[in-house]
């Protein structure tokens, strides 16, 4: 076997919410292979599907009979079947399965196995690939490019799969169950194996950034990837493990221009800046030695676990732009809650921390609210006005209206569940946000555009509950973007119902 040679370095975190790790990870670097688990099924029962997975996998990859090809399938399958065999003798772990990268290498190649939604990663020359693909809706459709990388991480189903090790039997070669592939692995390069702990909370051109940086010590890179994981709020168990070729470097900077100006104006900046340091001014010499600007780095603020911080209100005061202030999950319902230019507010876990409506965004940009719960608002559960920022994956409930956008400003609602509210979303003015990806039920009115307000909707779900929009707006192309919308009455303002 002519083989590469690597250096290597594996992580695994809890994550900044969760009380125990359901991954785990596996390296042989001497037969050249290299595993990530995540466990399903919550509690002991992920975490013994995720042993089982590693024993299983490492105990057929060390056989080395067969092709790469066939010792990857048949280790999958048999992780499979014995994960499957044990939680039909333990009602315990009834459920329990897992998701699996593996990849291991085979004559200057690497042939990787996988199910679910934990990925590979190839960093070659300044730029990254997701080899392997999401098995599941919103991972499908992110591959399709019909979700961004953001819009997809963001997504309320993001957390789905159809596809699992553990949850029935499957021979090796069954359809539909293993992905396999052989990519080159070469020696400028590196493969990066993660759980979606990583995946669901940091852009691979982050991951890219981070991986490059710290070529040569892909210690260092796993680190700093968990670290970025869990500064992105930590949702979840993060694993990583970072597998590098001999000759993995950080792309060179591309070299600069040589230009050759001429002589005399340099002649005259040194004359007068001699006159001017012989006639005693200090004024050039501090200028030409200010010391290099304080670059203020963007802090994490926790309401509540920071004693300086007992409030949201005292938290959001602190805060600078950039930064973002992270809430426990509680009720929060006897603060005002003022949103702020270049500040993200997110719940710690989402939807479990409660908030008092309304939410004001009022002349703001570059803002962020996410992962809240906004409840029985007399009024609005959120006013917008006149501000850019993204709602994302809240859940607002039994409010007058679940969300107003009043005025200028371009607002993103995200993955939000809006229910039980007399109108979900009005929208008036020159407001033109972006609807996507967000859920309507019971409604009376889900989307209320008036006074010239043109609302985009992407992939909005509505059930039982009817959409008001401008009449020039081209109703059946909406419908056909989002879904429910012919069940919902959708219906033009001041018009007819279609």
């Amino acid at each position: 076997m002519v083989r590469t040679k690597i250096r290597f370095a594996g992580a695994s975190d809890v994550g900044r919410v969760r009380k125990n790790n359901e991954d785990a990870w596996y390296a042989d670097a001497d037969r050249g292979f290299w595993l990530v688990v995540d466990g399903i099924g919550g509690q002991a029962a992920g975490e013994k599907a995720a042993e089982i997975a590693v024993d299983c996998v490492r105990k057929r990859l060390e056989r080395q009979t067969g092709t790469a090809e066939q010792r990857v399938r048949e280790a999958i399958a048999i992780a499979n079947n014995e994960i499957y065999r044990q939680a039909q003798g333990h009602p315990e772990w009834e459920g329990m399965a897992c998701v699996l990268t593996l990849a291991a290498l085979d004559n200057g190649s690497a042939v990787v196995g996988h199910v679910g939604d934990s990925r590979l990663y190839e960093v070659r020359g300044g730029t990254i690939r997701k080899v392997t693909h999401d098995h599941s809706p919103v991972g499908e459709r992110e591959d399709n490019h019909e979700l961004t990388e953001a819009e997809a991480m963001r997504h309320p189903r993001r957390n789905e799969v159809y596809r699992d090790v553990g949850s029935e039997e499957h021979a090796p070669d069954d359809p539909e169950f293993i992905e396999v592939q052989r990519i080159p692995f070469e020696g400028d390069s590196a493969l990066v194996l993660c759980s979606d702990g990583l995946s669901d909370q940091v852009l691979s051109a982050e991951i890219c950034k981070a991986v490059e940086r710290n070529a040569g010590n892909p210690e260092v890179a796993a680190r700093e990837l968990i670290e970025a994981a869990n500064a992105a709020g930590g949702k979840d168990n993060v694993t990583v493990i970072v597998v590098e070729g001999d000759a993995f470097t950080a792309p060179a900077e591309p070299p600069g221009k040589i230009i050759h100006r001429p002589l005399w104006p340099r002649m005259v900046v040194a004359a007068v800046a001699g006159a001017a340091l012989g006639a005693g001014g200090g004024w050039w010499w501090q200028q030409a030695h200010q010391p290099a600007p304080l670059v203020i780095q963007p802090q994490v603020l926790a309401v509540r676990d920071d004693p300086r911080f007992p409030t949201i209100s005292a938290a959001m005061t602190a805060a600078r732009a950039g930064d973002t202030v992270e809430v426990p999950l509680g009720d929060f319902t006897g603060e005002r809650v003022e949103l702020k230019s270049g500040v993200t507010l997110r719940g710690r876990v989402p939807r479990e921390a409660v908030l008092a409506a309304p939410v004001h965004a009022t002349g703001i940009h570059d803002a962020r609210l996410s992962g809240f719960e906004i409840r029985g608002a007399e009024g609005p559960g959120v006013l917008v006005d006149g501000s850019d920022l993204e709602i994302d994956d809240n859940e607002i409930a039994a409010a007058d209206i679940g969300i107003e956008i009043r005025g200028g400003g371009r607002t993103v609602l995200l993955g939000n569940a809006i229910h039980d509210c007399k109108t979900g979303v009005a929208v008036s003015g020159a407001s033109q946000p972006w609807l996507s990806h967000n859920s309507f039920q019971r409604d009376k009115v889900a989307v209320a555009a008036r006074e010239g307000a043109r609302p985009s909707l992407v992939g909005n779900v509505f059930e039982k509950t009817p959409v008001e929009l401008p009449s020039d707006m081209d109703m059946k192309a909406v419908a056909e973007k989002n879904f429910g919308l012919a069940a919902a009455r959708a219906a033009h303002a001041g018009g007819k119902a279609q």
